[in-house]
């Protein structure tokens, strides 16, 4: 990976603009509200991460006078809202699934969204220099957005196999979502009939994201696909060691376990034997932390938060506390789930907090949701800007510059994303959620099934546990309890792309030697993506305008 020709010496009022801003903070509002409307219809999130690298960099030049690092900045502003109304349109129609008679007011909506935010931008501070630098993870999609600000930047043949490469996959994407002349997925029905997913994703994107993860970390997510699918939901039904309802909740309950472990294992490794480095400027007079910005006002904002979400949103002192520590478990885990693998299961990380805040205390089903609500958030937030942070430390931006951006649009995603989900639900009424004729929100569905506890505490037991004893020795245990959680489809078509980058390895050919295997993935990366993004804005106009 080539990195920005300055060495990082543009100024930093060069790199953070006013102008640079409002462009981010328009783009934001914008992507914030076509990823809550597509979130909530179809329950897909698109990647921003290429969409707003490309959509920066197009406003900048035509403003003149620009560098890399603005445009860096300016992107970072404009994908952080679209998790923000992730976060929202995962969990909270959970409430109306569960009670289409709750009233929950604005005031409570926001606390929790702008509280989410917060706690996602304090522990994104925290935890970049950890995971970007010290364990430099891959983060796919944030090699593959400075690769597109590089190709651009520069011209030349790189940038032309990069665009061709953008350009053939988006003209795919267009055929496949838009004409529908051949479907998304191909699925086995002897597979399907047994209650697997099996089947094939025909998505560039996710083979491109294989390729650039690499055969190691995609080999453990497959490994764990075939535990999950053949392991549990086939051969241990037809072994006759439980039914094939059974089975469902097994593999759900191991895969979180898994995660939950890994995350657990981060923590215990990885970040307490850090804690002083990390964490101790929010408590030391110096003011730098990470090398980038001050918070020592952190555990005065947490004590705050604490508050709001005990006094206004009704959750308990307990819950609050739980939430807040909860978001510092979640977003490391995000961090890291998100650079290996390109994926962010942020209701999931809702789900791992909100049975830990039921566990251990007495709190309502709404409440409940509201802990889901903010973890899913903060996790959201902290993930997709990691991938923004992974380009600038290629192109050599400004870390505290980016930071700066991260709070503007997070700040500007929290407002909008508030107000549209309030409006739909003013306009279309709690019973559209969950509707198959209105918003389907199937996550929601999910966190609104867990409310009621772990599906097998069991196997949720057996992968907490493995996932920690893993992680300690360095086992890449988070990608393989992701291949036992998620659908069998994903697994596969990712599986294809760590093949691909594991044979051109092996013979040693130049489009490994000379870079272009990874130029290729990257523009086929980025030409799905931004043809998602924009299929997702015109859904979202399309819908706001002309109703449902």
């Amino acid at each position: 990976m080539k990195e920005n020709k300055d060495g990082g010496k543009t100024p930093f009022n060069k790199q953070l603009t006013i102008r640079g801003m409002i462009i981010g903070a328009i783009g934001a509002a914008v992507l914030t509200m076509s990823s809550m409307y597509v979130a909530l219809k179809l329950g897909a999130l698109p990647w921003p991460t290429i969409f707003v690298a490309l959509a920066s960099m197009y406003f900048l030049k035509l403003l003149k006078n620009t560098n890399l690092n603005e445009i860096n900045v300016t992107h970072t502003a404009m994908s952080a809202g679209a998790m923000t109304s992730g976060g929202i349109a995962f969990t909270l129609p959970a409430i109306y699934m569960l009670n289409p008679d709750a009233e929950v007011s604005f005031g409570k909506l926001f606390a929790v969204v702008i509280g989410g935010v917060v706690l996602g931008l304090i522990f994104t501070a925290l935890i970049r220099k950890y995971f970007v630098e010290t364990k430099e993870l891959p983060y796919p999609m944030g090699q593959a957005a400075a690769e597109t600000v590089l190709a651009g930047d520069e011209g030349g043949k790189k940038s032309a196999t990069l665009f061709a490469s953008m350009g053939a996959a988006g003209i795919f994407t267009v055929l496949r979502d838009v004409f529908t002349l051949f479907p998304a997925a191909i699925f086995n029905p002897t597979m399907m009939a047994r209650g697997s997913l099996g089947g094939i994703w025909l998505s560039p994107m996710l083979i491109s994201i294989g390729y650039i993860i690499g055969p190691l970390f995609i080999g453990m997510w497959f490994l764990g696909a075939i535990i999950g699918d053949f392991g549990i939901l086939i051969g241990g039904v037809d072994l006759g060691l439980w039914s094939a309802e059974t089975a469902a909740l097994i593999k759900s309950s191991l895969g979180i376990g898994l995660m939950v472990g890994t995350g657990v294992g981060i923590i215990l490794k990885g970040i307490l034997p850090k804690a002083k480095e990390i964490f101790g400027p929010m408590f030391k007079k110096e003011n730098i932390s990470d090398g980038m910005i001050s918070l020592r006002w952190a555990p005065i904002v947490m004590v705050v938060l604490a508050f709001v979400f005990t006094v206004i949103t009704k959750m308990g002192v307990i819950a609050s506390v739980i939430t807040i520590l909860g978001v510092w478990l979640t977003t490391a885990m995000s961090a890291q789930i998100v650079g290996q693998s390109g994926i962010n299961p942020m209701e999931v990380f809702g789900i791992i907090v909100l049975l830990a805040a039921k566990a251990v205390g007495n709190i309502g089903e709404t409440e409940a949701i509201f802990v889901a609500a903010i973890v899913a958030i903060a996790a959201g937030l902290a993930g997709d800007v990691m991938n923004d942070f992974k380009a600038g430390a290629i192109l050599k931006s400004d870390p505290k510059a980016q930071w700066y951006a991260e709070c503007v649009g997070g700040i500007v995603g929290a407002f909008v994303s508030v107000f549209l989900f309030y409006t739909f639900l003013k306009a279309y009424g709690p019973s559209a959620f969950g509707n198959q004729e209105g918003f389907i929100a199937p996550q929601a569905a999910m966190v609104a099934a867990m409310v009621g506890g772990i599906p097998h505490l069991n196997a949720f037991i057996i992968g907490l546990v493995l996932g920690i004893v893993l992680y300690f020795i360095n086992f890449p245990v988070m990608t393989l309890g992701l291949g036992v959680y998620l659908p069998f489809y994903l697994s596969a078509t990712a599986f294809i792309g760590g093949a691909l980058k594991f044979i051109i390895e092996k013979t040693k050919s130049e489009w490994d030697n000379g870079g272009q295997g990874l130029i290729i993935a990257s523009g086929i990366l980025g030409g799905e993506a931004v043809i998602g993004v924009i299929i997702a804005l015109v859904q979202a106009f399309k819908g706001i305008a002309g109703g449902m």
